[in-house]
């Protein structure tokens, strides 16, 4: 058992560093949101080169190809980032390559980045994929949109948006939309993860076997949403691998300390590490937004009725008091 469990933390090590596209700045993290942005296609379309949204609509990422020179325009219409056939390039005369360090700019933007200047290109990358947090595509405001304001409870479209690019002389659009979606009742998925936790404990207290079975289910779930998760580009979340892991492993053998730990770290770090998703329509997925709000809730309900089992267990294999 020692054994397995080492063999699984050493395969968790192992798909923790993938590689990774380049990034243009380093200032966002994926996070949840009730902002959908959307890619809608390209104006003037080009074999081999693609664009999508990653990290829950915080980033674009865009891949080339073609074999040619792809410009991505800065807020001024300035050469931004130039990815090439041999790599990734950013223009350090661009007011975009500071601004978008941070979301909203507070990276203070060099006096010589002129936007009328002539380029100055640093590579940043081999890569011919490239991701960047783009203003154009998000909402930004300091107040709530309009339409926000007068019906909260309804789907809005807030804009549609463009970030030009250009093939050499030739310039064309990426082009997408903005829209607001309503959050979900967090309230049910909080009672559906409670109520999971009760059934959990109650069924492995009456059929002691299931126990195995069920934290396999719950660590299925788990790394199935991390695999969602790198798939929208969010990378290999190493913490929720590791729970998902651990609670697999519990088919084998369940000791009572082994269900509490392993049903702990699961309901912990798997579960309430990522209950933001309960509170927001838009995460960080590639998958439909209530297969990640239910992947968290299992976590939780999973993990917290393993834990309370292993603790009952170890409750009834302690040896009497001795009597005076």
């Amino acid at each position: 058992m020692r054994r397995f469990l080492l063999s699984m933390l050493a395969v968790a090590g192992a798909i923790l560093a993938p590689a990774t596209p380049a990034f243009a700045h380093a200032g966002d993290t994926s996070s949840v949101s009730d902002y959908r942005v959307t890619v809608t296609g390209l104006s003037s379309p080009m074999n081999g080169l693609t664009v999508r949204v990653v990290e829950g609509g915080a980033r674009l990422e865009l891949r080339n190809d073609s074999g040619r020179n792809i410009e991505i325009l800065g807020y001024s219409g300035e050469p931004y980032l130039d990815v090439r056939p041999d790599g990734t390039y950013e223009n350090v005369n661009s007011p975009a390559t500071y601004y978008n360090q941070t979301l909203g700019g507070e990276t203070p933007i060099p006096a010589a980045a002129d936007p009328t200047a002539a380029p100055s290109w640093r590579k940043i990358s081999g890569d011919t994929t490239v991701r960047w947090h783009d203003q154009r595509t998000q909402w930004n405001e300091t107040t709530l949109p309009p339409e926000l304001t007068a019906a909260p409870g309804e789907p809005h479209r807030l804009r549609e948006w463009v970030v030009p690019l250009r093939d050499q002389a030739r310039t064309f659009d990426l082009q997408g939309t903005l829209d607001y979606e309503p959050p979900p009742p967090a309230s049910a998925w909080w009672a559906g993860s409670a109520l999971l936790g009760l059934a959990v404990a109650l069924t492995t207290r009456r059929w002691p076997r299931s126990a195995g079975p069920v934290a396999l289910i719950g660590g299925l779930t788990t790394l199935a949403y991390v695999v969602t998760g790198a798939l929208d580009g969010g990378g290999w979340a190493g913490v929720p691998i590791v729970a998902g892991l651990l609670a697999c492993a519990a088919v084998y053998r369940q000791p009572p300390f082994y269900l509490t730990l392993a049903g702990f770290v699961l309901a912990a770090f798997a579960g309430f590490g990522s209950a933001d998703v309960f509170f927001a329509s838009v995460v960080p997925s590639a998958g439909p937004g209530w297969f990640a709000r239910a992947a968290v809730a299992v976590a939780i309900g999973v993990g917290a009725g393993l834990a309370l089992t292993g603790v009952l267990r170890l409750r009834a294999a302690a040896p009497e008091p001795a009597s005076a």
